[in-house]
């Protein structure tokens, strides 16, 4: 790539690498399933929660199962929040590794946009919530709630309005989500951790340890066999999981680790770095129909059945300081602290945005990442305890931001469908110029039933 002429501005926001763009891709298809599949969840919880069989609904969410002497017995809404979503947040892990060991944010200049943007995007949000309910320790409790992305949402609302974003916004789209996910579940340990227990918190390091040695030493081994990463690693991922749970920490932080254990780089013996994917995007493959399929609608069908109570409910849900600072947050506080960042950076860095990309087009990915669900619910339900009024009223206050933030989303980029159509096919054409081949497009690893007969080694 040639360099900038002397005295020229550099750019942000401009296009990545032709495979990186490829891969990201590949994952927000996968996600756009989810999304669909997500809404449908919500939707019937919702409908099943208001209907004349709503107790048999908050009946099944209140069942109890699990093993008591291990304190793990706990109902069914709780398995799917501290359980099923340590496989979405396992891989938020890997996502994270990945792209900052060998993805396009490895590089300083193309990370710093999306991080610092990100933090503008939780920072700016949880000052609004917190102003709005500075009167009411008891409500302030939820400061965090309006901090995350849902991607599977996000990606959703993009594949209803047809908007074919280019690589670069789908690279910042993404990235802004994982970094969204991973400060939230920072906060999540840090601030919504109670009675913490040391001993099963260290004794947890045993297994997370064996799990990262083994990943590490075999990696190998356990790309080429899928049978083995299921006999031997998933066991030793459950017993961490299960001692974090007992520690006082949200077992979801365990899946993070998790994630984070697991080596990017192919070894030596496969062929190194420059040989195709490593065993993170090996169990990246795996994991992701089975996160974004099974464990986030199953978490968001329990999560977001709410009684609504009429419409004397829904007006007592919206006067709550609780309510309206989640919506504020969301829909004004994410796009306002995410375009106020980047186009901060920009000043002081003296750079500018890319000539292919206008600031309208960061202003409707800035609306997009205001669709908080899955993250927010999970701590809507930590801020308030699942039943609480508060919880009630936040869990409604989610929805309809997140409603709001995708109608003012689609309504911004589905204005500008026709230029991301005209860049997307010069960046393909530009692509085919360089002499990559269309095959390029199939040299993830196929996953089958069977195991890995056609899955490259790692």
């Amino acid at each position: 790539m040639p360099l900038p002429p002397a005295g020229a501005r550099p750019s942000i926001l401009g296009r990545g690498s032709y495979s990186e763009s490829l891969r990201i891709g590949a994952i927000l298809r996968k996600e756009t399933v989810g999304g669909a599949l997500l809404v449908v969840a919500t939707v019937i919880a919702l409908v099943w929660a208001n209907s004349p069989a709503s107790d048999s609904y908050f009946a099944l969410r209140d069942f109890k199962i699990g093993y008591e002497p291990w304190h793990l017995e706990l109902s069914l809404g709780a398995w799917a929040a501290d359980g099923l979503l340590a496989i979405f947040f396992f891989l938020v892990g890997l996502e994270l590794k990945r792209e900052f060991v060998a993805g396009d944010l490895r590089e300083f200049s193309k990370s710093v946009v999306p991080i610092t943007a990100a933090v503008g995007g939780v920072v700016v949000p949880a000052l609004i919530y917190a102003l709005v309910n500075a009167a009411s320790p008891e409500t302030l409790r939820g400061w965090a709630i309006p901090t995350a992305t849902d991607i599977a949402f996000a990606v959703a609302v993009l594949a209803i309005i047809g908007s074919h974003l280019p690589g670069a916004l789908r690279i910042f789209l993404l990235t802004l989500a994982v970094v969204d996910d991973l400060i939230a579940i920072t906060i999540i340990a840090v601030f919504y951790s109670t009675d913490i227990q040391p001993a099963p918190l260290f004794m947890a390091l045993i297994p997370l340890g064996v799990y990262a040695f083994l990943a590490q030493k075999y990696r190998r081994f356990f790309g080429a066999r899928a049978a083995a990463a299921w006999l031997i690693l998933l066991p030793l991922g459950v017993v961490t999981w299960a001692l974090v749970h007992a520690s006082g920490i949200h077992a979801t932080v365990a899946g993070v680790l998790l994630g984070l254990a697991v080596p990017v780089i192919r070894s030596k013996a496969s062929g190194g770095p420059t040989a195709g994917p490593g065993l993170s995007e090996i169990f990246e493959h795996r994991f992701r129909p089975i996160s974004a399929g099974i464990a986030v609608p199953v978490f968001a069908f329990f999560s977001a059945g709410v009684a609504l109570g009429g419409w004397d409910g829904l007006t007592s849900a919206m006067t709550d300081p609780v309510a309206a600072g989640i919506i504020i947050a969301l829909v004004v506080g994410k796009p306002v602290g995410i375009l106020t960042t980047t186009w901060l950076l920009t000043k002081v860095t003296r750079a500018a945005l890319d000539k292919s990309l206008a600031w309208i087009d960061v202003l409707g990915v800035s609306m997009l990442a205001g669709i908080g669900f899955t993250v927010s619910l999970l701590v809507a339900e930590l801020s308030f305890g699942q039943g609480n009024p508060h919880d009630d009223h936040a869990k409604v206050a989610i929805l309809a931001a997140s409603l709001v933030a995708a109608l003012l989303a689609a309504a911004v980029l589905s204005t500008r469908n026709r230029h991301y159509r005209m860049a997307e096919a010069e960046e393909t054409a530009d692509a085919n110029n360089d002499g990559i081949p269309d095959v390029y497009q199939h040299d993830e690893p196929q996953n089958n039933a069977g195991g890995a007969a056609n899955q490259p080694k790692p």
